[in-house]
């Protein structure tokens, strides 16, 4: 079943257009990794999809229905970049007040629990740190048992800890059958929770696959070693990065990379060749 559809959706802010003919699927189950570099057209994308902007041109499509039409958003759950939070109300009092507005609610304490807020049910809002405060605003975005659920940078501002908090609430509700659709400029968040990942670039869909299917894309390898010298100008090196004593380079074919250097006679040791990550593929297919 398709819980959130694009059909050709185009969407324009004056003579900027932020989506050009996007399509895009959702499906019930699903947890998706929205990529893309500021201004690819995730969050326009998401406004979309939830009913907060209207596409200039195509459709979209949310639990079967318009976005905007309140029978199809009573299955849905969001916590968009900017939230804000009545600071004179308790965090209890705040889950309490937005419960109040679902038919079958998850319990405070359950709620709380899951996201690891339940030392904070006493807390006013307006005394809380911005981390803290986020971390109430993506816990409420589940509270109604939604069927489908949209986080646009989830965890920005997060400490590690608090950060992996999260995931793991995330992780229950797509365990038990919720769908997720969640942005971020964290990449390594993407690898640890989406099973697929949707690159965005320039308000169109560059990639649609799994975490290594989007790695393979860019057929990149990363070439790691220990260089007493600078290294030289190689053919098929399209990155380098220095560590210390490392020097890492990305490069289209690592078999040639490492010919070359030996054919130069420049030592190395340590050599490593592994795989892209997703970000240096991401980087890759946002560059192109």
């Amino acid at each position: 079943m398709i819980l959130a559809r694009a059909l050709d959706a185009t969407r324009r802010y004056g003579d900027v257009l932020a989506l050009d003919r996007l399509n895009l699927d959702v499906h019930a189950g699903e947890l998706v990794g929205l990529l893309g570099p500021n201004g690819a057209g995730k969050s326009t994308l998401v406004n979309l999809l939830t009913g907060v902007r209207r596409p200039t041109s195509g459709r979209v499509e949310l639990c079967g229905g318009d976005p905007r039409d309140p029978a199809s958003r009573r299955s849905l759950g969001v916590t968009p970049q900017e939230t804000g939070l009545p600071g004179a109300l308790r965090v209890g009092e705040v889950v309490d007040f937005v419960r109040a507005h679902f038919p079958d609610p998850l319990t405070k304490d359950e709620l709380l629990a899951r996201f690891g807020l339940s030392d904070l049910v006493k807390r006013q809002t307006g005394g809380l740190s911005g981390g803290q405060k986020r971390r109430v605003a993506v816990a409420l975005a589940f509270v109604g048992r939604p069927r489908i659920v949209f986080l646009d940078e989830p965890t920005t501002g997060l400490d590690v800890e608090a950060r992996h908090g999260l995931w793991n609430g995330i992780r229950e509700f797509h365990a038990g059958g919720g769908t997720v659709v969640l942005t971020s400029h964290y990449l390594e968040e993407i690898e640890a929770l989406a099973r697929r990942v949707v690159v965005i670039g320039g308000g169109r869909v560059l990639a649609d696959d799994t975490v290594a299917a989007v790695r393979g894309l860019v057929d990149i390898r990363r070439v790691s070693l220990t260089l007493p010298v600078p290294v030289p100008d190689l053919p098929g090196v399209v990155g380098t990065e220095r560590d210390g004593d490392r020097t890492h380079l990305l490069t289209v074919d690592a078999d040639r990379l490492v010919r070359d250097l030996v054919t130069r006679d420049v030592p190395f040791t340590e050599l490593e060749v592994r795989p892209t990550s997703l970000e240096e593929a991401f980087l890759t297919l946002t560059a192109a």
